[in-house]
């Protein structure tokens, strides 16, 4: 019988990252490393107060990591993501097929929760630490609600578009990246808008 741990695992993993430590780098605020391990082994319960965290962390329902309720988190089969144009992980620049219906090619992916779900693929190393040149990002269309220290692709109305960590205090979208020229660009113009939360990372080693 598949118990918390296994589901926790199952939910990390789904996210795009391949350990406790990858999860708790990008997200040190918020995750714990060896509270996320011993989670995980079964070592230490999920408390009621993680399982939220990690909910919204890894794109789950805090009930089915708990108690295997059904919601976002139960979906296993395979979903059709399209695979649209390259986006800049550098800065904001004209990308006009940003758009849904110009797709490049269509990939399988399995364990999503419910969304919108679309593929891009990175140019630049603006974003190296969670996702290198040429790695493909999975995105959430219909998740646009800017949480700090998460990932989304911005777009204005001219076509551009760039993928980046929404940082508050000021809002700016900050790089996250090994290469120190990379600079937070400030996240107040009227014509910013979020295309969607980035789920998922998938890139060769």
């Amino acid at each position: 019988m598949e118990e918390p741990k296994n589901r926790l695992q199952k939910a990390r993993a789904a996210a795009g990252f391949k350990s406790p430590a990858e999860a708790a780098r990008a997200f040190p605020r918020l995750i714990n490393q060896n509270t996320l391990t011993s989670n995980e082994n079964g070592n230490r319960p999920i408390s009621r107060k993680m399982a939220p965290i990690y909910a919204d962390v890894f794109g789950v329902d805090a009930g089915w990591l708990l108690y295997g309720q059904k919601g976002k988190g139960a979906q296993t089969s395979e979903v059709d993501v399209p695979v649209l144009s390259m986006v800049s992980a550098g800065n904001l620049r004209h990308q006009p097929t940003v758009e849904e219906h110009d797709v490049l090619r269509r990939i399988k992916i399995g364990d999503l929760p419910e969304g919108e779900w679309v593929a891009l693929q990175v140019d630049g190393d603006s974003m190296n630490r969670v996702a290198p040149d040429g790695a493909i990002i999975v995105i959430n269309r219909a998740d646009t609600r800017l949480i700090d220290g998460r990932f989304y692709v911005f777009s204005l109305d001219e076509g551009e578009a760039t993928f980046k960590m929404f940082k508050r205090d000021p809002d700016r979208l900050q790089p996250f990246s090994t290469n120190p020229d990379h600079m937070a660009t400030p996240a107040d113009r009227e014509d910013l808008y979020v295309f969607g939360r980035v789920r998922r990372v998938i890139h060769d080693i």
